[in-house]
C-alpha cells in the first residue's frame, strides 16, 4: 500500500465497509497521518444502511437516520464533515392503531379517550398483576415487557409490531433487545402515565421526566439525506491521502507473520492488500467465513449461528395531498404487511424535486430469499400502493412512480443464542486474531444506532494509534442508562478503568 499493493506500511490500515463506522475510522486515521484504504462492496453508494438512494431526483433514506447523539465527539464529527448542510428538523412520529393515530409518545388525554375507560382499566389491572407476580429473571422479550408493563399493554403495543419486524415470536427474542432498545421508554409507560394522571389527586409526569430514549423534539439532518454526509466524509478521506475503493468485495483474509492480507474482487479482477490492522464492519458471519486458514471450529460455529433480519423499502412517488407530515409512522395494524412508513419530504423538503409531490417509503421486514424478498419490483410496488390505500394514508391513483431497495442484513437478530455466539467470537478474535478489529452494527452483531457505530470506530482508532488497547468498543451501547434524550453532544467519551464509554445519564 502507500503506492505498493504488495507491501505493508506500519501506518497502513485496511477497512472493510464504507458505512458510518468504516468511514469514521478512515477519516480519523487519515487526519492522524495514517493511510487507510476502505473496501466497499457496493459499486455506487457509501454509507451502508445510512446511505441515501437517488431515483429520478428523489432521495430516500434506508430506514430513517436522525443525526442526534449524546456524544460530543460524534456531534463534532458531523459538524466538521458537513458544516453548512445540516438542517435542524422537527421530530414527529406517530403510531397507526385501530384505524387512527396515536401520538408517540402517547399523550395522557388522547390515550384515555382512544383506549377508552374499559381498556384503560384492564391495562391497569394487568399492570398491577405483573408487578405483584413478576416473572423471575426474564430471558425473552415477551416476559421482559410483560414484567414492565403488564400483558395487556404488551399485546396492544408490542407483540404484533415486534413479531412483524423480527419474523419470530416474542418469546424467541432475547430480553437483551428489550433492555437495550426500550430501556426507560415504552408505549406502555406513556399509557400508564395517562392512566395515573386520570386518578384523583395524581398529576401526569411533566418536563424532562417525560423524555425517554428516542423521544427527542428535533434533530439535525443533511439537506439531501444521510448519504450526503458520508459522501463528504469520503471526499475528505481521499483529500488526506486515504482511499475508498467501490465495488470491492472481500473474498479472503490471510494472516501470517503479524500481517493481514486482504484479498478482494473489483471490476472482475482480483487484488490484495496487506496491513497489520484490519477494521471491519461487515457481518461477523461473512468475515469469519473469509479467514484463511479456517479459524478455530468454535469461532466458525459461533459465526454461523448468528442470524440477521433483512428488509426492503418500497419508495412511492405520489401527488402530495398532505396526508401526514410525520417523519415516519409505525403501523400496528395486522391486516397489512407494511411495518413502518417514512415520509422523506418531512425529513427534508429537498429530498423531493417537486414541491407538489411527496415520497413515501413503505418498509417491509423479511428474510432474504423469502416470498416478499423474491417478489418482483412490480409486485412490491403494487402491494405498497394497495396497502397505502387500505390504511387510508394515500390513494393508489396518486402514485405515479415507485422504486424498490432491498437491504440484506439490516438488523442483527437477538435470539436466545446470540449472546453466547457473540461472546465466543469476541474471545477468539481478541485472543487468536490480533490486528482484526470488529466495529459497527454487523461487525459486532449489535443493534447500534449510527452514532453508536461511529463511537466503536472512534475507540478502535485510538487503540490502533496509541498501540495500547486501553478502550473497550464493546462497552458502547451496552449500558441501558445511555439514552438519546437531552442536549446534543452533552456527554463526552470518558476513560474509566482503562475503557472509554458513553457517560451514563446523570453521571
Amino acid at each position: 500500500m502507500s503506492g505498493n499493493e504488495n507491501g505493508s506500511s506500519q501506518r497502513d490500515v485496511v477497512i472493510v465497509g464504507a458505512g458510518p463506522a468504516g468511514l469514521t475510522a478512515a477519516l480519523l486515521l487519515a487526519e492522524k497521518g495514517w493511510h487507510p484504504i476502505v473496501l466497499e462492496a457496493d459499486p455506487r453508494y457509501v454509507g451502508g444502511i445510512s446511505r441515501t438512494v437517488e431515483y429520478k431526483g428523489y432521495h430516500f433514506d434506508i430506514g430513517g437516520h436522525r443525526f442526534f447523539s449524546k456524544s460530543r465527539e460524534v456531534e463534532d464529527f458531523w459538524t466538521r464533515v458537513l458544516p453548512e448542510e445540516m438542517l435542524l428538523r422537527p421530530r414527529k412520529s406517530r403510531i397507526f392503531y385501530r384505524g387512527g393515530f396515536f401520538s408517540y409518545p402517547l399523550k395522557p388525554v388522547e390515550a384515555l379517550l382512544r383506549l377508552g375507560p374499559v381498556e384503560s382499566a384492564a391495562c391497569m389491572l394487568s399492570f398491577a398483576h405483573a408487578r405483584a407476580r413478576p416473572i423471575e429473571d426474564p430471558q425473552n422479550f415477551e416476559d421482559w415487557v410483560r414484567n414492565q408493563f403488564g400483558r395487556r399493554l404488551y399485546e396492544i403495543f408490542f407483540k404484533h409490531y415486534t413479531e412483524k419486524v423480527w419474523g419470530m415470536k416474542c418469546s424467541e427474542i432475547s430480553a437483551d433487545w428489550a433492555a437495550q432498545r426500550i430501556k426507560s421508554l415504552s408505549l406502555g409507560t406513556a399509557v400508564l402515565e395517562a392512566m395515573k394522571a386520570s386518578l384523583p389527586g395524581r398529576k401526569g409526569t411533566t418536563g424532562r421526566d417525560q423524555v425517554h430514549t428516542t423521544l427527542i423534539d428535533e434533530f439535525r439532518y443533511p439537506r439531501k439525506g444521510p448519504g450526503q454526509l458520508w459522501d463528504a466524509c469520503t471526499e475528505k478521506v481521499k483529500a488526506l491521502g486515504g482511499e475508498v475503493r467501490m465495488g470491492a468485495r472481500v473474498t479472503r483474509m490471510v494472516r501470517a507473520d503479524d500481517v493481514w492480507t486482504v484479498h478482494y474482487e473489483q471490476d472482475g479482477r482480483e487484488a490484495a492488500l496487506s496491513a497489520q490492522h484490519v477494521i471491519t464492519s461487515a457481518s461477523i458471519r461473512d468475515i469469519v467465513g473469509s479467514i484463511d486458514p479456517a479459524p478455530a471450529p468454535a469461532l466458525l460455529e459461533a459465526a454461523k449461528g448468528l442470524r440477521y433480519r433483512d428488509f426492503l423499502t418500497v419508495a412511492l412517488m405520489v401527488r402530495d395531498r398532505d396526508a401526514f407530515d410525520d417523519n415516519w409512522i409505525y403501523i400496528q395494524e395486522p391486516y397489512v404487511k407494511v411495518g413502518r412508513i417514512q415520509n422523506f419530504k418531512a425529513w427534508s423538503p429537498e429530498m423531493v424535486p417537486d414541491a407538489g409531490t411527496a415520497c413515501y417509503g413503505l418498509e417491509y421486514f423479511c428474510f432474504e430469499g423469502d416470498g416478499l424478498w423474491n417478489s418482483s419490483d412490480a409486485e412490491l410496488i403494487a402491494l405498497a400502493k394497495k396497502e397505502l390505500g387500505q390504511l387510508g394514508l394515500g390513494r393508489a391513483e396518486d402514485v405515479f412512480d415507485g422504486c424498490v431497495v432491498r437491504q440484506p442484513k439490516a438488523y442483527p437478530v437477538y435470539d436466545d443464542a446470540y449472546a453466547r455466539h457473540v461472546a465466543t467470537v469476541r474471545d477468539v478474535v481478541e485472543r487468536d486474531l490480533p490486528g482484526l478489529h470488529l466495529v459497527g452494527r454487523n461487525g459486532m452483531h449489535r443493534y447500534n444506532n449510527q452514532d453508536h457505530s461511529m463511537m466503536t470506530a472512534m475507540l478502535t482508532v485510538e487503540n490502533i494509534v496509541s498501540g495500547v488497547a486501553k478502550y473497550d468498543p464493546w462497552r458502547v451501547n451496552q449500558d441501558a442508562t445511555y439514552i438519546e434524550a437531552g442536549t446534543h453532544g452533552e456527554e463526552a467519551l470518558i476513560e474509566a478503568g482503562g475503557r472509554a464509554v458513553p457517560r451514563a445519564t446523570g453521571a
